[in-house]
């Protein structure tokens, strides 16, 4: 028999098969390694690849598509305005780094005896008596009245668009004194032109007349003359200087300043030839009363101009302007037919051009951060074209505010709001936040603390121009439909309105469907009573006790539920899909849901919800017996356990927001707890309006911080006051039950809030942020021209 042939692969002996095992399974694991190395050296630039995505999402555009389309020397009857809002009088072009002009002035007696310093910006300090804009148009002109002492000081303004670089105005300031022994005394004013742009030119004139001539890309060549129209003048000079920016200009002037025998001087030019200025002064000494006027004009307008805009002409076209405004006034708002004294319409024209005359034009990029970034990081540049809340202490753009704002200047002219809005919305970014206090440039920088200076961009504010919207649809859908420009607005601003929903509602959102709560409270925090919403804009009114991510804040709620109505109500005006947010309105607005959420039985009234305690306290650590140390702050001391539950022993603004916000059903049993408890004087109602907390609230009035009195814990807020009045006349005409009732106290809250925001303007001088709830009087900021002015819309009865 043949011996079988041997195999081709020898067959291996059991030792030696485990051998082969041993390495194969050695290869198999440094192969393993090796690509989990790989996948770990890929995952990790890709992470670090996503991680720099990130960073850089918090200051990227929303898109290249920008809603202002139109600015600058493209809309000729906007370019130069009084876009200064934080001096008591300039003039600015809505250009970025514009050149601008000012105004300063002082007593020489008073500066030299160390009394009072310069006037320039708007400062509560000064304490001057009022100064309030009486009418201004937003386009054409503007008087303003400000009241120093013994002194009465007008300024005002007329433009006239001609030529192409932008037009002509002209400024006259004229000073007066009540008193006789104030007659000739001796007045200095110091009008400027500066600029922040390296290729503009200034320089000094003088010859039969002084004043500034220039250049700039923009406005071409120009001059400037400063004429006497009446009065003595006693001495006249100037100063030519570089500095570092707006910010600067005070400090420059009082640097420069000189005594020369009895008379205080500028330096004249500082500079060495080779220099440029950027900042020239040109300074009058007269005597009370005296007059004179700024003529600014375009050198490309003369071979067109007629005649300068100055004396007699300046004269007859400012009242031809004033004329045209008084009669807008009256047929906008109505208030003569409504029966208003003279005495009350001047106050509500004042009101009014005050917001008006608040309208800023600033450039610049706000600091911004996120999660992602490890330090603040800068927005990109951008102009900001906006009202602000108040000259004096907030003149910048905020964004709650400006929503505000808009109801009123929609009412007047719906092509500067929309353009306002679309400023404002142009500065989203691509993730659809907004920062919700605006800080552009050098000049609006020097007037905010460090510590608002970054904006988070976690942290929301309430969309109130959802509310604009809602207001503009209301009265004005008509003239949208059947204008171009009006509608391509409209078209413009949808997309970016979606994407503002869509981040509330994600970045918003809370723990069960369709409740939501504010980021940005500080749940480490043991300095405050009550931890802060500032993202709210309701600051320091009391929620639950410790932020948690279970909280569910009623307000927010609300401020979704208006968005996606409005955000419907668009839609199908641009005759778009609306499905998706009409599904979502009915759903926020459902009284049910609503209701199970956020009523509480127990206390039969609207409340947050979160992890709360009333039972806290502000202490001060006691002192050692021999202590070298400076005392310890105040600091939050939780007397009793906080449990999730409603926060509903506080009743206030954030306690009616389904009220206010029109949620509520017309037959509504809740309407009828809400109106039932309307005038009882220990919750909300006051004989000046409706308080921001009630008296049985138990922070009403408490401090939240050793250094910081309370804020929304019971003053009287006026935009507030006219969304319930707002909402009284929506619930009066319907046809619940309830609605004679609203009737009458829509009635009677109405008469307060005019006559007390009357009585102290009359008393004052000025326009308040709020209005103490027990004496009616006015607090906080002045002059308040932003909301506050709301009062001409509930004088109007305009909703």
């Amino acid at each position: 028999m043949a011996r079988p042939k041997k195999p081709l692969i020898p067959t291996l002996r059991p030792n030696a098969k485990k051998r082969q095992e041993s390495s194969t399974s050695s290869i198999s694991i440094i192969t393993i390694l090796k690509i989990s190395l790989v996948v770990g050296l890929v995952s990790s630039a890709l992470w670090i690849v996503y991680r720099g995505y990130l960073e850089t999402r918090v200051n990227t555009r929303f898109d290249h598509n920008k809603m202002v389309v139109r600015s600058g020397l493209d809309v000729p009857e906007l370019y130069w305005g009084s876009y200064r809002g934080g001096v008591y009088f300039g003039m600015k072009t809505r250009e970025p780094n514009s050149l601008v002009t000012g105004l300063m002035w002082y007593f020489p007696s008073l500066l030299r005896a160390g009394h009072k310093g310069i006037r320039h910006w708007c400062e509560s300090g000064d304490n001057l008596d009022g100064y309030s804009w009486v009418a201004h148009d937003g386009k054409n002109f503007g008087v303003q009245n400000l009241n120093d002492g013994s002194f009465h000081i007008e300024t005002s303004f007329v433009k006239r668009v001609i030529g192409k670089n932008g037009g002509d105005w002209t400024n006259r300031i004229s000073i007066t004194a009540e008193d006789k022994m104030a007659q000739n005394e001796q007045v200095t004013f110091l009008y400027y032109i500066a600029t922040e742009a390296e290729g503009d030119s200034i320089m000094w004139t003088k010859g039969k007349t002084f004043g500034f001539e220039g250049r700039s890309e923009k406005l071409g060549n120009f001059n400037v003359r400063l004429v006497n129209i009446s009065g003595s003048i006693d001495y006249v000079s100037f100063l030519s200087a570089k500095t570092n920016g707006y910010h600067e200009l005070t400090n420059t002037v009082v640097e420069s300043l000189r005594l020369n025998g009895n008379q205080i001087v500028l330096l004249g030019d500082t500079l060495k030839l080779e220099n440029k200025p950027n900042f020239i002064v040109s300074q009058i000494t007269a005597r009370v009363p005296f007059s004179f006027e700024v003529i600014y004009e375009s050198l490309s307008a003369d071979s067109v101009r007629t005649d300068s805009l100055s004396q007699e002409v300046y004269t007859n076209t400012l009242e031809n302007h004033k004329k045209n405004f008084f009669t807008k006034f009256e047929n906008k708002f109505k208030l003569s037919k409504k029966g208003f004294t003279d005495e009350e319409m001047l106050f509500a024209e004042a009101a009014f051009s005050n917001l008006l005359g608040g309208v800023s034009y600033f450039y610049g990029a706000s600091k911004v951060q996120s999660k992602y970034t490890a330090n603040p990081v800068p927005y990109w540049k951008a102009p900001l074209y906006t009202a602000v809340p108040s000259r004096s202490f907030f003149p910048r753009g905020f964004l709650w505010d400006e929503g505000f704002h808009g109801f009123l200047i929609a009412a007047w002219d719906l092509d500067i709001e929309l353009d306002i809005m679309s400023h404002w919305l142009d500065l989203m970014n691509v993730e659809g936040w907004i920062p919700r206090e605006q800080i552009l440039g050098k000049e609006a920088l020097s007037k905010v603390p460090e510590e608002f200076v970054v904006q988070f961009n976690t942290n929301a504010n309430p969309p109130t121009f959802f509310l604009t919207l809602q207001f503009i649809l209301k009265h004005f859908s008509e003239s949208i439909i059947i204008n171009d420009d009006r509608l391509a607005a409209v078209e413009r601003l949808y997309p970016r309105l979606v994407r503002w929903f869509d981040w509330f509602n994600t970045t918003q959102n809370g723990a069960i469907s369709s409740s939501y709560y504010w980021r940005g409270r500080n749940a480490e925090t043991n300095r405050e009573l009550n931890p802060k919403t500032l993202s709210s804009g309701l600051d320091d009114y009391p929620r639950a006790s410790h932020p948690t991510e279970l909280e569910r804040h009623l307000d927010l709620r609300c401020w979704l539920m208006i968005s996606a109505g409005v955000l419907a109500e668009i839609a199908d005006l641009l005759k778009k899909p609306n499905d998706k947010f009409l599904s979502c309105f009915n759903y926020l607005s459902n009284n049910d849901l609503l209701n199970e959420l956020h009523w509480s039985n127990a206390a039969k009234r609207y409340a947050d919800y979160g992890l709360h305690t009333d039972d806290v306290a502000l202490m001060k650590p006691k002192a050692p017996a021999k202590a070298t140390a400076p005392p310890k702050e105040a600091h939050r001391v939780v007397k009793s356990k906080p449990v999730y539950q409603f926060v509903d022993s506080t009743y206030g603004y954030v306690t009616l927001f389904p009220f206010l916000s029109l949620m509520l059903d017309p037959e509504s049993h809740t309407l009828g707890e809400i109106l039932s408890e309307f005038k009882n004087p220990e919750l909300l109602w006051t004989d000046f309006g409706l308080r921001s907390l009630s008296k049985t609230s138990p922070l009403y009035m408490k401090r939240n911080t050793e250094h910081d009195p309370p804020y929304w814990r019971g003053p009287i807020w006026i935009q507030m006051n006219y969304l319930a009045l707002r909402a009284l006349s929506h619930y009066s005409e319907s046809s619940g039950p309830y609605a004679s009732q609203a009737k009458s106290l829509y009635s009677d809250l109405r008469k307060n809030v005019i006559g007390n925001m009357f009585r102290q303007f009359k008393k004052t001088g000025f326009i308040w942020e709020q209005y103490n709830d027990v004496t009616g009087e006015g607090q906080g900021c002045r002059p308040f021209n932003g909301w506050s002015s709301l009062v001409v819309l509930m004088m109007a009865e305009i909703y």
